[in-house]
């Protein structure tokens, strides 16, 4: 886009208040300009495609290259479930929803359709042409059909026999057979057949489901392999031998394909009385959802392409023909072999800040001082010991937590069932609604409800994504809180792969405002005033735009003014607005968001004081933290919240502050790694690509989660 805005008096924008005059008397620009704005569809696409450019780092090892590779797919799985089901949708339904962006929906469509073409192509031109190539120079192979040596193709067949076969449901088309309704994401086959069945049908078409208590990856006898490990896909398998499962018939062609449907919820809580019981019944109808993609093999024939494309009600835009096999992400199974460590991260072991390292009693550390973890750096083990201690400790009275992601069978849930069974008041906000986690919930929700926890499903309506934890012990004649507050979830398998603050405090004010929103969460009431939390739907937004716009005051007074924020993905207009009138009054605004990013930088009059960088590297980076120079008195919060609309509108958020100068300097030291970072980074450009910049001459490559490995743990050390 022409990076030049025409510029135009506005009204005030009401959704940032200036500050003072000063701010207000900033150039009028219209930041109403659907050109300031990128879609949020094509953002996401733009991160997929980070993902997919790390399969072409030589400097990471090539099985991690090879989940780069994978994670793409699954992502790009979720992008068609639920982003471009929700624009199918609005269509369907003549609701056309039009973003600041001013992209309709079926403009979007087209544009998505184009890019997701060309990228998945080259995903499998990366996975045919890079990856599996060096893998098979490293002894690892996918051994394909035409290349099975006379024992493997004896094992192979008794293997289909034995395993595959008698749990195969061929399914002839005629009249008494329809289509069948096949599973969202399932491995099937189209089949042409020539000849007449017992019963008299020569439809020439069957389907074959793989069945999906198969593995869709079998590694093979050593015995039967020259060296290495040498694995064999079920489709190859099925593919081989499609033949006998259509006894006296003649097999023409058979070719895998997979479909891909809405996998979006669609209950409404309003409308049922028990949304547990109601979400049960949601989620097997995800698996049946509209159709919004067919995968094929490229060497099926185009009159069964166009078959099934009508058979599921799709165009040739939906189509994306594979050169391999449909679903990707079965290799996984390669990628975590931890035969290979060569081929892998090198290990590492998570840190203990020293106040940690040889306590026995958490309360006791926390009760003098805060301490704050950066994971996967520092290690999550003093959360859960706190909570395993308070579990245990007689003087601990009740425990309230939120749970949003975790497993059911999670170190936190067996010290919450521990404290619930010893007889402590245990409450556990689960969110139901927790997307792709709903069932995992609803099991650890039982569970808990099972050991005498209250659990509480939230807000009607509104998810609680806000990470919290709060203790209440006795100790003496005084009742003492205790609190973690995380950007994070309460999941420690997560904890390894993401980045993510947590604190850990006894401050009085903090964990009152912390016993206050579970009161709002659990019973009714009017908004409580908090302290120090902020909270979304009610503060949070309205508070970020207010420091939004001081900072944008002292700027137009001359003073020096900064923000950094690090979050996920930043889509809420309001806050662009705010961001880009902080631009133009001067403001140097440096913006880390690993994923969606709607605001557009480097417009000239607009946003030219705003940088914006993508970190893709080992760990997901997934903190938030919110940090504003305040005329030389700085303001920090670490919070659960992205800047979008649904998180600072219609979700249970916390951002909460970071006080003292070591704490403080601490988050900002990190800050300052993310903004050196000239490896992992990519800088968002005004017409809404990434581009990573070269090194410059003479200047050292410098890797943010490196550094912070290096500094915290020991960079690839496993002591």
């Amino acid at each position: 886009m022409n990076s030049r805005i025409i510029r135009e008096t506005l009204p005030p924008d009401a959704s940032a208040p200036a500050a003072n005059d000063a701010a207000s008397a900033t150039p009028a620009v219209d930041l109403t300009d659907n050109r300031l704005y990128i879609h949020r569809e094509l953002s996401q696409l733009q991160f997929n495609i980070r993902v997919l450019d790390q399969a072409l780092d030589e400097r990471t090892p090539l099985l991690e290259r090879l989940k780069f590779l994978l994670i793409f797919s699954s992502n790009m799985d979720e992008f068609f479930e639920i982003r471009v089901a929700g624009l199918k949708g609005q269509i369907a339904l003549d609701h056309e929803m039009i973003g600041p962006d001013g992209i309709p929906p079926k403009r979007a469509l087209a544009e998505i359709s184009e890019i997701a073409h060309r990228q998945i192509e080259r995903q499998y031109a990366i996975l045919n042409e890079r990856i599996l190539p060096e893998l098979v120079a490293h002894g690892i192979r996918i051994v394909r059909r035409t290349q099975w040596t006379h024992k493997q193709k004896l094992w192979v067949r008794r293997y289909f026999r034995e395993e595959v076969a008698p749990l195969v449901t061929p399914i002839g088309l005629d009249p008494t057979h329809p289509f069948p309704l096949l599973v969202n994401k399932s491995l099937n086959f189209i089949v042409r057949l020539e000849g007449v069945d017992a019963f008299g049908r020569d439809s020439g078409l069957a389907i074959v489901p793989a069945p999906r208590v198969l593995p869709r990856l079998i590694r093979m006898p050593l015995e039967i392999c020259e060296g290495g490990d040498n694995y064999v896909l079920l489709s190859s398998i099925i593919h081989a031998h499609a033949e006998e499962l259509f006894p006296g018939m003649h097999v023409l062609g058979c070719y895998q394909f997979r479909l891909t449907r809405n996998a979006d919820l669609t209950l409404d809580p309003e409308d049922v009385e028990d949304l547990a019981l109601a979400l049960r019944g949601e989620l097997y109808s995800r698996r049946f959802g509209d159709a919004v993609r067919l995968e094929v093999a490229d060497n099926c024939p185009k009159d069964l392409i166009d078959y099934l494309l009508k058979q599921f009600g799709l165009t040739e835009s939906e189509l994306y023909e594979v050169n391999g096999p449909v679903n990707l992400a079965r290799l996984f199974r390669i990628a975590n072999n931890v035969s290979y460590p060569q081929l892998q991260y090198l290990p590492f072991t998570p840190a203990l800040p020293k106040a940690l390292k040889h306590a026995e009693d958490l309360f006791q550390v926390i009760g003098k001082q805060d301490v704050l973890l950066l994971h996967p750096y520092e290690s999550f083990s003093p959360v859960v010991d706190l909570l395993r201690q308070a579990a245990k400790d007689p003087q601990v009275l009740a425990i309230k937590q939120t749970l949003y992601r975790t497993n059911a069978n999670s170190e936190i849930v067996d010290a919450l069932v521990d404290a619930a069974r010893a007889g402590k008041e245990v409450t556990a906000v689960v969110e139901l609604r927790a997307r792709f986690d709903e069932e995992s919930n609803l099991t650890l929700a039982s569970r808990l409800q099972q050991a005498g926890a209250m659990v509480i499903y939230g807000v009607v309506g509104i998810k609680t994504h806000a990470k919290l934890m709060l203790i209440q012990r006795r100790e003496g004649s005084e009742l003492v809180r205790y609190a973690h507050l995380g950007t994070g979830n309460y999941h420690t398998g997560n904890a390894r792969l993401y980045t993510d603050y947590s604190l850990l405090t006894s401050d009085d004010a903090l964990c009152e405002d912390v016993h206050k929103l579970f009161s709002q969460l659990t019973g009714m009431g009017k908004v409580l005033h908090m302290k120090k939390l902020l909270h979304a739907p009610f503060t949070l937004k309205k508070t970020l735009l207010e420091l939004i716009a001081h900072e944008t005051a002292h700027a137009a007074a001359g003073r020096p003014a900064q923000i950094i924020l690090k979050v996920n993905a930043l889509t809420e207009p309001k806050v662009i607005r705010a961001l880009y009138k902080a631009s133009i009054a001067g403001v140097h605004i440096d913006l880390i968001v690993r994923g969606v990013c709607c605001l557009r930088p480097g417009v000239e009059g607009v946003s030219e004081n705003i940088q914006v960088r993508s970190i893709i590297g080992r760990f997901l980076e997934h903190s938030r933290a919110y940090w504003f120079a305040n005329d030389g008195e700085p303001q920090l919060y670490l919070s659960s919240a992205d800047l979008m609309e649904r998180n600072l509108d219609r979700r249970v958020e916390t951002a909460f502050p970071i006080e003292g100068k070591k704490l403080q300097q601490r988050v900002r030291n990190a800050l300052e790694l993310y903004l050196t970072d000239n490896t992992s980074a990519s800088l968002l450009q005004s017409e809404g690509q990434y581009l990573r910049p070269a090194v410059p001459g003479g200047e050292s490559p410098r890797d943010v989660q490196t550094e912070l490995m290096e500094k915290l743990c020991g960079a690839g050390s496993a002591h």
